[in-house]
C-alpha cells in the first residue's frame, strides 16, 4: 500500500487580488507558495508520490518549478477540471493509475503551505486504521446557525465543534467510488471531500492539526504566512 498526496491548485485567486499570477504561484523569499506546500510532502518519509492538479495554462511553468526545486516525488502534473471537485476527481484517478486503488490518498490544498510533518504522519496512521482521516482544528469562536434573514437560529457548544481543514485522507477506491456516485447524480457538488464521503454513508475520523495550517486565500492570509515563516527562520538563527 502506497501513500500518495494529491495537491490541487487550480484556482485563479480572485480574492487575493493578484494581477499577474494565481495565488499558488505568488512568491515568498523567491519561492512560490505551492512549492512550500509540496516540500512538506516531498520531505516526508512515508509519502511515496505526489500528483499535482494545476490550471492547464500553468502546467509548463509548474513542471519548471518541479525541476528547479528538485521535487522528485512529483509523479504527474495534470490539468484540473471546471470545479474544485472535478479537479480532485482528476487527481485521485491519476493517483490510482500510478499507485493502485488500495493506496491511501492525502488530498491537500496547494495554498496550505503550513502543514507539518506530525499532522501528515497522524493522518496516514488514522487512515490506515479507520479508512479515512480528516484534519481538524478546534473551534475557537462561537459557532451559530443563521437563517436567510440573518437571524440566529441556534448556537452550538464550542467544545463539540471543529473546523475541517486538510489533508483529508481516504483509501483511493473509496473516494473514487464517491465521485462516481456524485457524477451519476448529475455531478452533485459538495463543499469538500469530507462532506461528500459523509453524504454517501462513510463514518469519518478526525485528526487534530495545527491552528496555523491556514489556507492562503486573501492578502491578510499571505501576511500571516509570511510572518510565521519569518518567525520560524528567526528562531533558528537566534536559537529562540
Amino acid at each position: 500500500m502506497s501513500n500518495v498526496a494529491v495537491i490541487f491548485a487550480g484556482g485563479t485567486g480572485q480574492r487575493m487580488n493578484s494581477k499577474t499570477k494565481p495565488k499558488q504561484f505568488l512568491e515568498l523569499h523567491g519561492k512560490p507558495i505551492l512549492v512550500y506546500t509540496i516540500e512538506h510532502f516531498q520531505r516526508h518519509k512515508d509519502i511515496d508520490g505526489i500528483v499535482l492538479v494545476i490550471l492547464e495554462s500553468w502546467i509548463d511553468y509548474c513542471n519548471e518549478l518541479v525541476e528547479k526545486f528538485r521535487l522528485t516525488k512529483v509523479r504527474a502534473v495534470i490539468a484540473g477540471g471546471d470545479t474544485g471537485q472535478a479537479s480532485i476527481c482528476n487527481g485521485i484517478k491519476k493517483a490510482a493509475e500510478l499507485f493502485g486503488e488500495d493506496s491511501i490518498v492525502l488530498i491537500h490544498d496547494g495554498v496550505r503551505p503550513l502543514i507539518d510533518e506530525a499532522t501528515i504522519s497522524a493522518d496516514i496512521e488514522c487512515a490506515k486504521k479507520n479508512g479515512n482521516a480528516i484534519t481538524v482544528t478546534s473551534a475557537i469562536e462561537t459557532v451559530s446557525l443563521t437563517d436567510d434573514d440573518g437571524k440566529i437560529c441556534d448556537i452550538f457548544e464550542r467544545s463539540k465543534c471543529c473546523m475541517a481543514r486538510a489533508p483529508q485522507c481516504f483509501v483511493l477506491k473509496d473516494i473514487i467510488a464517491a465521485h462516481e456516485k456524485a457524477a451519476a447524480e448529475g455531478n452533485k457538488q459538495f463543499i469538500d471531500s469530507a462532506s461528500m464521503m459523509r453524504y454517501y454513508g462513510h463514518e469519518l475520523y478526525t485528526v487534530p492539526g495545527a491552528i496555523e495550517n491556514i489556507k492562503i486565500t486573501t492578502p491578510s492570509d499571505y501576511y500571516i504566512f509570511r510572518a510565521i515563516v519569518d518567525a520560524r527562520e528567526d528562531s533558528q538563527i537566534f536559537g529562540l
